[in-house]
């Protein structure tokens, strides 16, 4: 674990740290909420190939939802005809189920660290760990729209932290059917989406209302994003029979016998 800890303290938290001071010193007036803007802004543009890579994913997942379920349903009384259709439906769609979980594996050691790069930040303390040429403010402003940013605030930036936190998770759920109201998936999903924002509130609350900024700035990146990938053509949803990608075949007849054509790739 120390390994851990002096590996994360060099290659992240002293980094953003830096940046943090860095931006504070920078921005006139040095206040710390604007200079939270700007990393975050900084963070998830440095993200962006991955991030919009699995938004695309998501999206893909999303738009095949229907045909998931239907072979969910064909399938339900026999899990490994279920298990097989589905990989080789995957496969032929190229889509992956993990793809999209590959943004939040990055941020999470991301958001951790930066929850002690604001706790620290936010003063004079901690400035033995600059580096040599990181300019020092003279002075830090941690208040913001009457806001102590220093210091946890329990509605202001929770609440709103937590409502674009429901707008991104409506974003992102797939269309659900009239006839699946009692689908056990579709409950799931439909509970998560008021649990995560209510979870997201609560969270935010007891932390320096410097996290739920930061949480704010990159779910709206995140909304924006979104809408982006939402705007790009749709996923074409193939019907019929799921057959393997490498052996695509048209089948037709000719004089009453059924003939077989491979299409070249």
């Amino acid at each position: 674990m120390t390994f851990i800890k002096l590996i994360l303290k060099t290659i992240l938290y002293k980094p953003l740290f830096n940046a943090l001071i860095f931006l504070i010193w920078l921005i006139p007036g040095h206040n710390v909420a604007w200079a939270i803007i700007i990393l975050t802004i900084v963070i998830r543009i440095i993200l962006l190939p991955p991030s919009l890579k699995a938004a695309r994913q998501q999206k893909k997942l999303r738009d095949l939802q229907p045909k998931i379920q239907e072979i969910q349903e064909k399938y339900k009384d026999n899990k490994e005809k279920q298990a097989q259709a589905m990989m080789e439906f995957y496969k032929t769609h190229k889509v992956s189920p993990l793809g999209s979980c590959l943004p939040l594996l990055i941020q999470l050691p991301i958001l951790i660290v930066l929850y002690y790069v604001f706790l620290n930040g936010l003063g004079f303390e901690r400035f033995d760990l600059l580096y040599s040429f990181t300019p020092r403010p003279d002075v830090i402003k941690t208040i913001f729209l009457g806001i102590d940013l220093a210091k946890p605030e329990r509605w202001i930036l929770p609440v709103l932290a937590g409502g674009l936190q429901y707008i991104q998770s409506r974003q992102m759920m797939p269309p659900s059917k009239s006839n699946q109201k009692n689908d056990m998936s579709q409950m799931l999903s439909k509970q998560m989406l008021y649990i995560m924002p209510l979870f997201t509130v609560i969270i935010a609350g007891q932390f320096p209302a410097a996290m739920p900024l930061y949480w704010i700035v990159t779910t709206l990146f995140g909304i924006g994003q979104q809408w982006w990938v939402d705007r790009e053509n749709p996923t074409k949803i193939e019907s019929g029979e799921i057959e393997p990608q490498a052996k695509k075949e048209n089948k037709t007849k000719k004089g009453g016998v059924e003939v077989t054509v491979r299409r070249k790739k």
